[in-house]
């Protein structure tokens, strides 16, 4: 590796050097905010919908009602009619299929739904949720997440029709935390793009974490990775699926599992989009690998728990990427076809060290194992701000015309006690640049890779930018007009009724 390092200076795109990057003193991690001259970053919030547990996310398609589904993490998704409002009865109710949730923090649950790019016509949507532990898991594991499809029911546009469900994967969690768990759409190809965590614990270390190098940098694992899969099944040009590795294991790997822990039905339920990056070649597999066989599903690498993701509905349809981090950084990331960003070799910009978590390496590897170049984030925070980032989506809006083009995301709480959470929004480099880069990594120079200007977003009529609430996470309706999601517990207890569903309007 030493020979490589002069020709690999010029490609290192992890934006360490980056005035903007969050920075380390005094043992503790800080955030370089670098307001806009000019822009006065102010919104309202305005009321649309309460009595949520603990509410994920919310969606709309494209289906001429204008209804919003709000998803709510015990297991429900409720509709917020086109006139403001909510109906009594779930749209998608999954609480028996739910794993048991602790009511003060649970990453489990029911994360997010996405509706088929024809869902009009089709009624057909995707659940990313938690369900009990499977038989054939690992014993002593948390829970086994499901990816399925659903259908709503033909005689009753309100409701799901629950025995309709196709599981398309079934991925098996050693621990509770770390799931991703965002299933979004491309607006271009109509392709479904997954978010998957590293498998849970810390460092990308334990039970279930590949030796040596952890999960995310596994190109044999799905974990820490987003995958793009074609739920049109083998039409529109897919490729012929592989099957996921199925206990070849790599005899180098010992303590991996002999058996990979997910299941897929690629090639019967979908297809692989033949421009994923190892649909149709398979990279050098390394010795350190837990198996012999790359699946084809894996879109992007090298993520810890990206757990909010969504592509903006504008400019050139960037994906963005809120990188969960672990005691000092957290991140928003764009995604590229077949990047690798650096979990966890780096935690956001910083060098990382597994065994001394807070205390950043002054120097390390700027490239993956494969040599390639580890991509570093638009946005990265420390936790003076709070802990874990949520979000972002850009704004392409019409209520708030000032926000056009910028990312907008947040932090969940200043701890798990205090529903502190606060908005922010980020700056593209240049005016309208909006995301902008190529679509694959090969394609990315540090000059397409530079960091976003963030600053505070204050809410009027707070006395500072701090909410008092416990940001949860984000949406957009068919207008393209954003949501906010929030509670006062912080967790999915489901005793409480705190939820609620937020617009961003005009300040004032």
């Amino acid at each position: 590796m030493t020979g490589n390092i002069m020709s690999l200076t010029k490609m290192d795109l992890s934006n360490a050097r980056s005035p903007r990057a969050a920075a380390f003193k005094g043992n503790k991690s800080l955030t370089n905010l670098a307001p806009v001259p000019g822009f006065k970053a102010e919104i309202g919030l305005e009321l649309v919908s309460e009595n949520y547990t603990a509410p994920m996310m919310v969606a709309s398609p494209d289906d001429g009602t204008g209804r919003l589904f709000a998803v709510d993490q015990i297991g429900v998704a409720k509709i917020v009619d086109a006139d403001g409002t909510t109906l009594p009865e779930p749209f998608l109710d999954l609480r028996d299929n739910i794993v048991k949730l602790s009511p003060r923090y649970d990453e489990r649950g029911l994360l997010s739904i996405a509706f088929h790019p024809d869902y009009r016509k089709n009624g057909r949507l995707y659940v990313f949720y938690s369900a009990p532990l499977r038989p054939e898991a690992p014993g002593g594991w948390s829970c086994t997440n499901h990816i399925s499809e659903f259908r709503v029911d033909p005689d009753d546009p309100n409701r799901v029709d629950m025995s309709s469900e196709k599981v398309l994967m079934y991925i098996d969690k050693p621990y509770e935390n770390h799931n991703g768990g965002q299933l979004v759409f491309g607006p271009v190809d109509g392709y479904l793009y997954i978010s998957l965590g590293d498998g849970g614990k810390a460092n990308d270390v334990g039970n279930g974490h590949t030796p040596g190098i952890g999960n995310a940098q596994d190109l044999t694992k799905i974990y820490g990775k987003i995958l793009r899969i074609d739920v049109n099944g083998t039409t529109a040009g897919s490729v012929p699926a592989q099957k996921s590795p199925t206990g070849d294991v790599n005899v180098d790997q010992p303590e991996s599992p002999p058996e990979p822990t997910w299941t897929t039905f690629a090639g019967s339920l979908y297809g692989i989009p033949p421009d994923n990056p190892f649909a149709k070649t398979q990279p050098e597999l390394l010795d350190s690998y837990a198996y012999e066989t790359v699946p084809p599903e894996i879109y992007a690498y090298g993520l810890r728990n990206p757990a909010y993701m969504a592509f903006d509905s504008g400019g050139n349809n960037a994906l963005f990427v809120g990188e969960a981090g672990q005691n000092l950084f957290e991140s928003v990331d764009i995604i590229v076809r077949g990047g690798n960003y650096g979990w966890n070799i780096h935690e956001g910009t910083h060098c990382f060290d597994t065994k001394k978590p807070l205390q950043p390496p002054e120097s390390c590897r700027t490239t993956g194992y494969r040599d390639e170049p580890l991509i570093g984030p638009i946005f990265e925070g420390g936790h003076d701000l709070g802990l874990v980032i949520v979000g972002g989506y850009l704004y392409r809006g019409p209520s708030v015309p000032g926000l056009q083009g910028r990312c907008i995301f947040g932090y969940w709480g200043d701890s798990r006690l205090v529903g502190n959470g606060i908005l922010l929004v980020a700056t593209p480099p240049e005016e309208g640049a909006g995301g902008e880069r190529p679509m694959d990594a090969s394609g990315l120079t540090p000059e397409g890779n530079t960091m976003w200007r963030a600053q505070k977003l204050k809410v009027t009529g707070k006395k500072d930018e701090f909410l008092g609430m416990f940001v949860r996470g984000f949406g957009e309706d068919i207008n393209r007009d954003m949501y906010v999601v929030t509670n006062d517990t912080g967790g999915p207890d489901a005793s409480t009724s705190t939820g609620k569903v937020w617009k961003i309007v005009p300040p004032g």
